[in-house]
């Protein structure tokens, strides 16, 4: 409604059940779309790293993209 759109960028841990912890904003674009954004990224499921074949936790970066879609 407010018109915004663009890139959110987040920092976020991927543990090794494949979930998003310690999600962080390093790339802000207003503070209530922010907030969707890392709202939306904890529920994502992602598949988790593995190292000597065994899932292991790493830290990742994922941009959210917002965008007006027009009405014809």
């Amino acid at each position: 409604m407010a018109g915004i759109e663009g890139l959110v960028g987040l920092q976020l841990t991927v543990t090794e059940q494949g979930k998003a912890e310690d999600v962080k904003v390093i790339k802000t674009l207003d503070p209530e779309l922010d907030a969707n954004a890392v709202r939306t990224v904890r529920t994502w499921k992602f598949q988790p790293a593995t190292k000597d074949g065994k899932p292991t936790a790493v830290q990742i970066k994922v941009t959210v993209s917002f965008r007006l879609y027009k009405r014809p």
